[in-house]
């Protein structure tokens, strides 16, 4: 073989090496980034979320520039010779409401209410169902059977009824009691998400390394186990958002949710109902930032979904020659 013949070779072996090296493997939270990040609803769902975000952060900024407090009402101005609410304008933005208080500051304060229930609740049963789903799953036998019979019992019952019946035995209605009772319905599903996933992870061979070196069932559960089974329940925690919303706007519209004057977007719309066919603005604004809410959460948790979805497209980062990386995509077999 030439000299140039094998200074040809070794040149094209180098350049495939070097190309190898140019590729760089992704994790998994890494792969799911990207893809949210190129992902047009989940970008747009963020944004809407982050403006009702920042609506309940600066409803009070709201309620001192248009110069009507949160509870405020207005029977002069807010409300017609006749008692009906005042439609919007200059003076009422969106319209005023049945006390003639203003639709603006009460939406804006409402997003407060459903965007706090819905964080908290949905946290607390995440976390609560994540430690009852290791459990149970990594214990196994009589401990998993009890658990699992607790948390299907608890899906089998019907929430609202439970809810009235709570709020009977307490005396009334409160955000702390909204928020234990969606917390107490949301968590079984979780924790029955988290046990399956143990059920096939504590057979794994890191788990029967952790325990030859002796680690404790605490230490296996939340530092070894626990990372893997995070994506699934970031996911479902994004669509569960949207149903506690849902479930204290409810809870709320049936008037054992948070209670009045404070506004919910549930309880104006249970409010408006007497005065739909003359004051559209008292149910269409407040139903309209539900819907635009729970839309938002419910496109973003998909969005998630598919995000760590594994059988999407794997996504690579590449070196270009001039220094730039570029993402490339590569189709996962049918």
């Amino acid at each position: 073989m030439s000299q140039g013949l094998i200074a040809e070779v070794g040149a094209a072996d180098a350049t495939e090496i070097v190309g190898a090296r140019a590729i760089e493997g992704r994790s998994p939270w890494q792969l799911a980034f990207d893809r949210l990040r190129h992902d047009r609803v989940a970008i747009a769902s963020a944004v809407v979320i982050a403006l009702v975000a920042m609506m309940a952060i600066f409803a009070p900024v709201v309620a001192h520039i248009v110069g009507h407090p949160r509870d405020a009402q207005y029977h002069t101005t807010g409300l017609s010779p006749a008692g009906i609410p005042v439609g919007p304008g200059r003076r009422f933005l969106l319209g005023a409401d049945e006390l003639g208080r203003d639709v603006l500051v009460r939406v804006f304060y409402g997003a407060r209410i459903s965007l706090l229930v819905g964080v908290v609740a949905s946290s607390l049963a995440t976390a609560a169902g994540v430690v009852i789903g290791l459990v149970a799953g990594y214990f196994g036998r009589i401990v998993d059977t009890i658990l699992s019979r607790f948390m299907d019992a608890v899906l089998s019952l019907p929430y609202l009824v439970f809810a009235i019946a709570l709020v009977s035995v307490l005396g009334h209605p409160s955000l702390i009691v909204t928020i234990g009772v969606i917390s107490f319905f949301s968590f079984s599903a979780v924790g029955r998400i988290v046990r399956g996933q143990v059920l096939s992870l504590r057979e794994k061979e890191f788990v029967e390394a952790a325990n030859a070196l002796g680690a404790g069932p605490l230490r296996i559960m939340f530092v070894d186990i626990l990372p893997n089974v995070l994506a699934p329940v970031i996911v479902y925690l994004t669509l569960l958002i949207p149903a506690a919303i849902v479930f204290e706007a409810t809870l709320s519209f049936l008037g054992i949710g948070v209670v009045p004057p404070t506004p919910s977007w549930g309880s104006m719309l249970a409010e408006s109902l007497d005065y739909y066919e003359v004051a559209w603005w008292f149910v269409v604004f407040p139903g309209l930032a539900l819907l635009i809410t729970t839309l938002s959460f419910n496109l973003l948790g998909d969005s998630v979904r598919d995000a760590f979805d594994p059988r999407y497209a794997r996504l690579f980062v590449t070196k270009e020659p001039s220094g730039r990386t570029a993402t490339t995509a590569e189709a996962e077999p049918a």
